[in-house]
């Protein structure tokens, strides 16, 4: 992927990215990588390093909640610590209209409005940690202290 043929969300997360001081770099990997362990083995990483972005519904609203790919997100308890009544999965069509990316590719920034955040506390054991940064192919690297700065999102124990 050159900067000629780079998707429109990934243009668009680099901008959110400087813009809230971002430091990590952003890397093309050369196959999407649509799971943690996927994404973990191209990296080189521990899956438990990969910041996945998971986009519920809650009757209608979007909740990001930015989980460890070591674990699943237990939707109940998290709905409950988050004060949601449900997170529930979202579609396609929602996912795509509240942060303009695909599934797969969804990064904790540039959104076209901003959506409520939840970090996953189990990421902050990582020194270095992945995301996705707006394309299935895109990832960039950060902390968990920068993370949270960027996203301004509320710490949460998601298991």
């Amino acid at each position: 992927m050159s900067a000629a043929t780079e998707p429109a969300a990934v243009t668009r997360f680099k901008e959110a990215h400087s813009a809230a001081g971002g430091t990590g770099r952003v890397v093309i990997l050369p196959d999407s990588v649509h799971t943690a362990a996927l994404a973990a083995e191209a990296l080189g990483c521990p899956v438990g390093a990969i910041a996945n972005s998971l986009l519920f519904d809650t009757g209608g609203r979007p909740a990001l909640i930015l989980t460890s790919g070591a674990h699943r997100v237990d939707t109940a308890r998290t709905a409950e610590r988050i004060g949601v009544d449900e997170l529930s999965r979202a579609t396609p069509d929602f996912v795509r209209q509240h942060t303009g990316q695909v599934i797969g590719g969804v990064s904790p920034l540039g959104h076209p409005a901003p959506v409520p955040a939840w970090l996953d506390v189990d990421l902050r054991q990582y020194a270095e940690i992945w995301a996705a940064a707006g394309h299935p192919a895109a990832v960039f690297a950060t902390t968990y202290d920068e993370l949270l700065r960027m996203t301004g999102a509320t710490e949460v124990v998601v298991t």
